[in-house]
């Protein structure tokens, strides 16, 4: 086997067992393949004779190119999974991504919104959709509801189907990453805003008089006429960024990444348990929720540096 038939069997597995995206396997294939130059401009002439010293120098290779030590741990991680593959497979007799420790990384703490904020864009976008009954008013009013209620991902929200809320019940099932379902609790206040824009929604109609939304765009939660029959991710961001400005915080502050990052801030804040909002935000491992915990630490340190009478 050579090795352009080890990287295609490895691509053929994540696609089929793992249920990645086509982006991740672009990135998987690029990864693999810059390593393999490497490889052949080196010592070696094949990834299926390659060794540990080889794995270390081309993180070395790296460094020295001035990759953050981000992306070289993404590669090493890319790296690990293929050789697992191939020593799982038997293609390999061994693994020479073992015991090889990743580039440290310095983690960036997520920005955060305070309780207030959320507050003043869910009431503002609230008194707006109040006001004019207008169609992408009640929308954007049910959109930002169901992202802080939930915690979803923003491509989770805008293409949620619409006989999700069919059921009555006060929670969702959401298809996430790696096609993996979750069940999310939601509020009453979030299902209200829902159910009274999907009143709206299927009495829509355009200038003239006919149904706007149908055939394929029928659907989705937040249909459009675009290309893939819902609202993008871009579309909501900007939106979400312009209506930030309206009640004044900050646009650079504000993306549908950071409310998903104010639903578990504010949770754990408030006594939620780490287990359970891992669970909501449909993370595979506990320790990427676990920066959540660090935020609040943070938060804590100021308090008391800037508030405890002897701090000063």
């Amino acid at each position: 086997m050579d090795d352009q038939n080890s990287i295609d069997l490895f691509l053929e597995m994540i696609l089929t067992e793992r249920a990645a995206s086509l982006n991740t396997i672009s990135s998987y294939s690029h990864d693999i393949e810059q390593f393999r130059i490497f490889v052949a401009s080196g010592s070696r002439d094949s990834l299926l004779s390659v060794n540990r010293a080889e794995v270390r120098k081309y993180l070395s290779h790296l460094e020295k190119k001035k990759f953050a030590a981000s992306t070289s741990a993404r590669k090493l991680s890319c790296l690990r999974q293929f050789f697992k593959f191939l020593y799982a497979e038997g293609i390999r007799s061994d693994n020479p991504s073992l015991d090889i420790e990743s580039p440290n990384i310095a983690r960036s703490l997520p920005k955060l919104l305070s309780e207030a904020e959320v507050a003043k864009l869910i009431e503002g976008a609230k008194e707006c959709a109040t006001k004019s009954g207008h169609i992408n008013d009640l929308r954007f009013l049910a959109m930002i509801e169901l992202l802080y209620a939930a915690g979803l991902r923003v491509s989770e929200l805008v293409s949620l189907p619409r006989n999700i809320f069919q059921s009555g019940e006060p929670y969702i099932y959401v298809r996430g990453k790696g096609n993996k379902e979750r069940l999310v609790p939601l509020s009453q206040r979030a299902l209200k805003a829902v159910y009274n824009y999907i009143g709206v929604l299927a009495s829509f109609k355009d200038s003239k008089g006919q149904l706007k939304y149908k055939d394929k765009q029928n659907k989705w939660l937040f249909p459009s006429r675009g290309k893939l029959g819902h609202i993008t991710r871009h579309h909501f961001a900007q939106n979400l960024k312009q209506f930030g400005i309206k009640v004044g915080i900050e646009p650079n502050k504000l993306s549908p990444h950071v409310v998903r990052h104010a639903f578990a801030t504010h949770l754990l804040s408030n006594g939620a348990d780490l287990r359970a909002v891992q669970k909501m935000l449909g993370h595979a491992d506990i320790t990427t929720t676990q920066i959540y915990t660090h935020v609040l630490e943070e938060r804590l340190k100021s308090l008391v540096q800037s508030k405890h009478p002897l701090a000063k």
